[in-house]
């Protein structure tokens, strides 16, 4: 049943989605006007600084499961669930001192092209190629979702549509102006969304003082610190959460895309800080959201708000409306669903972006590949499969669904680019095994799960957060089949390459430079 709060002013919710989009279509459309050559659609020209890295990073990285999920999960689980703040923001400490900037050397397009300047295999760059198609449309289907459900929820509108306007929205500015229209973009968007979610925690928290400091206990629920429903095995959960965050981070296509978009490895490096920054000054405010929705309005937690189950990420856009008021409630709640459209609208964006270039370069042919018309075709192909998906019915939150995505990541690219960059030993046997066995076991699991299919015990645990179990398999098996099989050749020239900084490198650069 859809919830009442905001009935009566549903016009500020559809004026702040419209505003939200043509604001992001004038943006983008500022990066049109600059993208002129293939290497503008794919990397922006390899020409965007730290600082503007680090915002459009920020930008497409704080999905919807950041701005409603992580608030979702802590409102519903309690502070426990303050663990995917941590890892969502800890994962780019490890891309930092592990990936950031050997991969930027590397001189690659894709992480596919990694994989192939590594090993020089077709094979292994066909694999990684497919994998990065399978993680990308597992990412887009939470934001799809989200959308859908966020402007059900506000405006009453079927749920397919908030996907189409995000569909919609993203392709117009893919198919304009690439990688160099969406750093406009998705920079602009990271401001956008903190502004959104930052300034409505001052209005709220003045009115929990002038309440007194309502306590939980006053408003009939336990402590906010404790969770509404006990998980089956926390400790192996909690483990595998981390597990797959912070090594999940470094495989996510539409991270790694970024990096090539910097002029070298240092301003790789440099952009991730700033980008740690960035992400922890935001997490900073999901975690107010949930503490008030426990004082103020408990029974979000389990209200069947949309039909399917509860949906406890509303309670981000819910709860101003039960705290203030009309017409102020639905004021601040537009804000945040302007926020919210934002966050779904940029993370769609990378991904149908970075799905985009390895369709074109590595499973398109003829006249598509590796061209701008190519790209085109590849941005329309990116989108088809999770739209599809998400008129079904998916029972698992956002932040549940993106946490499977990253277990997957892991699960695959991790094994491949740690060791592919720190060790010499890695064959392409060996890389190929191992994205297999891992993408073969955490895919089983996310099918498993988002499926509904999964019972409780530790089935349950070992399938719902698989990454404590599927990475180190991934791992293992990489380096023994690599120990049993023999090195390509050329090695120590690659190894130089990742490794030594620019000014030292000498002779021309291989392949996507």
């Amino acid at each position: 049943m859809l919830v009442d709060a905001v009935a009566g002013h549903r016009w500020m919710y559809v004026l702040a989605v419209v505003f939200v989009c043509l604001a992001t279509l004038g943006v983008g459309a500022l990066g049109f006007r600059l993208s002129r050559t293939t290497s503008d659609f794919y990397v922006a020209g390899r020409a965007v600084t730290p600082r503007w890295n680090a915002s459009a990073i920020g930008g497409e990285y704080l999905s919807g499961a950041s701005f409603l999920g992580v608030a979702g999960l802590i409102f519903v689980s309690g502070t426990d669930m303050l663990w995917y703040a941590v890892g969502y923001t800890a994962g780019y400490v490890v891309l930092l001192i592990l990936v950031a900037a050997p991969l930027r050397r590397s001189g690659a397009y894709t992480l596919p092209d990694f994989a192939q300047i590594r090993l020089r295999s077709t094979a292994v760059r066909r694999t990684a190629s497919v994998l990065v198609v399978g993680i990308g449309w597992l990412y887009l289907l939470p934001q799809l979702l989200g959308a859908g459900r966020a402007l059900q929820v506000t405006t009453g509108a079927p749920r397919w549509l908030g996907a189409l306007v995000v569909l919609g929205v993203v392709l117009a500015n893919v198919l304009a102006g690439g990688m160099r229209s969406l750093t406009f973009v998705q920079a602009f968007q990271y401001w956008l969304k903190l502004t959104a979610i930052a300034a409505p925690v001052v209005l709220l928290l003045a009115v929990w003082h002038t309440d007194g400091g309502a306590s939980a206990t006053q408003a009939g629920g336990a402590d906010w610190t404790s969770p509404l429903t006990g998980a089956e095995h926390p400790l192996y959960r909690t483990y595998s959460l981390l597990v797959a965050l912070l090594f999940g981070t470094m495989g996510l296509p539409h991270v790694l895309v970024r990096l090539y978009t910097n002029p070298d490895g240092r301003a790789a490096r440099r952009t991730v800080l700033v980008v740690v920054g960035l992400l922890g000054l935001f997490y900073l405010f999901p975690p107010v959201y949930a503490g008030l929705g426990r004082i103020y309005a408990p029974d979000l937690a389990t209200a069947d708000l949309l039909g399917g189950g509860p949906h406890g990420e509303m309670v981000v856009l819910l709860l101003p409306g039960r705290m203030l008021g009309a017409p102020w409630g639905d004021l601040v709640s537009a804000l945040l669903t302007a926020g919210a459209f934002a966050a779904f609208l940029s993370t769609s964006s990378g991904l149908t972006i970075a799905v985009a270039g390895v369709l074109s370069q590595d499973l398109l042919r003829g006249r598509f590949r590796s061209s701008v018309r190519g790209f085109r075709v590849g941005a329309v192909l990116a989108v088809v499969p999770p739209a599809v998906a998400s008129l079904l019915q998916v029972r698992t939150g956002l932040a549940d669904t993106v946490g499977l995505a990253f277990a997957l990541a892991a699960s695959t690219f991790c094994p491949l680019l740690v060791l592919g960059i720190w060790w010499r030993r890695l064959t392409r046997a060996g890389a190929i095994a191992g994205m297999v066995v891992g993408g073969l076991s955490a895919g089983a699991a996310v099918v498993l799960t988002v499926s509904g299919t999964v019972g409780g015990g530790w089935a349950g645990a070992l399938l719902g957060l698989p990454a404590a179990w599927t990475l180190p398999l991934a791992f293992a098996v990489t380096v023994l089949v690599s120990l049993a099989t023999r090195p390509p050749g050329g090695v120590a020239p690659v190894m130089v390459r990742l490794h030594a900084p620019e000014s030292l490198q000498l002779g021309s650069p291989g392949p996507g430079a």
